[in-house]
């Protein structure tokens, strides 16, 4: 691993406290960026940051709601205080709760809604205005959301989070035309069925309203039906990725929506 990478990254992490925003902290910080991990789960992401720092690299933590204004705004100042400034967003955090169309509540449409569109436009919001305020610098400043296989499609149990998928494109390409007068570039990936901990929980619910019978069955399922590689993806296999994007060799791409799901969509 090039340890030098990402020297000179000032990251702010949402969703880092576990999963995927956990792992790609470990591995920004193991490429030389300074990191801040963000999560409404502020032991966690404090126990993270904590781990980084035993392996030797450059790590703390706030806790942000990412849905509250006040939250994200002071989460960019504290990543600013921490490092000097903030050149780098990695907007990872999300839920889902899945639902048959028919049985889709107001309520649960606008939780899911609620984190997942308006809290990724919160929170790019707070960052560009940060980076706008630092002035111009050579390389630009990076914004990286991260999506899901379901900002291109959608299946019939997941509706609301398909919606809230196709939100997260609608903000990488309308942020990529309206932030690069300031040197910022709005780009994203997204995986398709990753075994976190937010995979999992999804997993017993769809147990729990019918679509499979047993927990694990989603997964084997997808993996043997739906993805040409014919296995479900650990975080590890998303984070070259997020580095790329984090990195100079993404410096020339902006508005781009990169899937990592084993084939699951083909583009």
């Amino acid at each position: 691993m090039d340890t030098t990478r990402l020297s000179g990254k000032h990251v702010l992490i949402t969703g880092a406290a576990q999963g995927m925003g956990a792992a790609v902290g470990r591995h920004y910080a193991a490429q030389g960026a300074k990191v801040c991990l963000g999560d409404v789960n502020v032991e966690g992401a404090a126990q993270v940051a904590k781990e980084i720092r035993e392996a030797g690299g450059e790590a703390t933590h706030v806790r942000i709601d990412v849905t509250d204004q006040q939250d994200a705004q002071a989460a960019v100042a504290h990543t600013v205080e921490a490092f000097g400034s903030i050149n780098v967003l990695l907007n990872n955090a999300g839920i889902n709760k899945p639902l048959f169309f028919l049985d889709i509540t107001r309520e649960n449409y606008q939780k899911i809604m609620e984190v997942n569109a308006w809290g990724k436009l919160n929170v790019m919001q707070a960052a560009a205005q940060q980076m706008k305020a630092q002035g111009r610098q050579e390389a630009p400043y990076k914004i990286i959301n991260v999506g899901s296989i379901l900002s291109r499609d959608t299946f019939d149990d997941v509706v609301v989070y398909g919606m809230s998928q196709h939100a997260v494109l609608a903000l990488i390409k309308g942020g990529a035309k309206s932030l690069m007068e300031h040197n910022i570039t709005v780009n994203g990936y997204a995986p398709g069925v990753v075994r976190t901990e937010m995979w999992e929980q999804l997993d017993r619910d769809l147990v729990e309203i019918g679509k499979f019978n047993k927990p694990g069955e989603s997964m084997d399922s997808l993996a043997e039906n739906m993805i040409l590689m014919k296995r479900y993806s650990y975080p590890e296999d998303i984070v070259g990725t997020a580095s790329f994007l984090a990195s100079q060799e993404s410096d020339y791409m902006t508005g781009q929506l990169l899937m990592i799901d084993g084939g699951m969509v083909i583009q």
